[in-house]
């Protein structure tokens, strides 16, 4: 069975632990606008379909190219959306995942105008996704099971509507050609269960942390890949493998370090603003007790010229 529609099948599982899991009161159902939700599906759809068609397009050399351009993508296109800002320990760290895992991964580099276009269409999709998980979460204040739950059928039924035809497009043959066995049918089901750990770890990561910090944990995933290969099944391991799985591991280190540094000091400006909050109000509080003071004092002065002016002025009688 081809990736798109496989993926389809992932999301319609994950839909369906949605809708059980909220039937039976284990998670809680808030409002996100419908349309809200169908964007943010077509952006995910695109992004899955245009790393298929990027990784059939192109090498895959330069598929790991585009994967690793996510990580400064992600962070363009926060500043430009949340005006969002790294500090320079975050920066460093990133540069240093990405040096690490590209000279690990990156072999051969064929690309082409088509496999060019699917990638870039890949990479600006897969940020905004990744970037919109996170703010649709706060915006809504909605946990990351639930909004899952809710885009999860958009999407199942989006790609099982639209991916067979991007899997002809891709493959030459429809998902009626294909012959499921028994063995076929079990790995596919077992594929969909870990397809809904899967999805939720990344709603999770993405809402508790930040989509930098998914990416820069997905690119651990890879460094995982070639040491387990390794270690189970005697693949080859060469000295620039070693090399970018050392210096990427040295990065997520950093980067671990820089995020930490960076919340110590988000949590020492905060105190500040509010004493300083408090300082201006007490300050203002002040002000406006003491011009009423005055005012009371003048209005009161009025009053008794008032009321004492026609005693004290002499009556001439003629």
């Amino acid at each position: 069975m081809s990736a798109t529609t496989l993926t389809g099948f992932h999301f319609a599982v994950t839909a369906l632990v949605g809708l059980v899991s909220n039937a039976t009161g284990y998670s809680a159902s808030k409002h996100v606008p419908l349309w809200e939700l169908l964007w943010f599906s077509v952006v995910a759809n695109m992004s899955i379909t245009g790393m298929n068609l990027s990784l059939m397009l192109n090498s895959v050399g330069f598929y790991q190219i585009s994967k690793l351009s996510m990580i400064p993508a992600v962070c363009v296109m926060e500043w430009i959306l949340h005006s969002k800002h790294y500090s320079r320990e975050v920066k460093m760290a990133v540069v240093v995942v990405v040096v690490g895992v590209g000279v690990c991964t990156i072999t051969d580099v064929k690309v082409n105008t088509k496999g060019f276009l699917c990638a870039c269409v890949a990479v600006l999709s897969t940020s905004l996704q990744q970037i919109s998980i996170g703010s649709l979460q706060k915006k809504y204040s909605i946990g990351s099971f639930e909004l899952l739950s809710k885009t999860a059928p958009i999407q199942a039924f989006s790609l099982l509507v639209l991916g067979p035809f991007s899997d002809y497009y891709l493959n030459g043959k429809f998902i009626s050609n294909y012959k499921l066995s028994s063995g076929a049918m079990f790995f596919i089901l077992l594929s969909c269960s870990l397809a809904v750990f899967c999805n939720v770890s990344q709603y999770l990561c993405i809402g508790r942390f930040s989509a930098v910090s998914f990416q820069v944990l997905g690119h651990m995933k890879t460094v995982c890949v070639l040491t387990l290969g390794w270690v189970l099944f005697d693949s080859e391991l060469t000295f620039k493998n070693i090399l970018g799985i050392a210096v990427a591991v040295v990065g997520m280190v950093i980067y671990s370090w820089a995020v930490e540094v960076e919340k110590q000091a988000n949590a020492r400006i905060i105190p500040h603003a509010k004493d300083s909050l408090m300082e201006e109000d007490i300050k203002l509080l002040k002000e406006g007790v003491e011009t009423t003071a005055v005012k009371d004092i003048e209005l009161a002065d009025h009053k008794m010229d008032e009321t004492l002016g026609p005693i004290l002025t002499p009556t001439h009688t003629s």
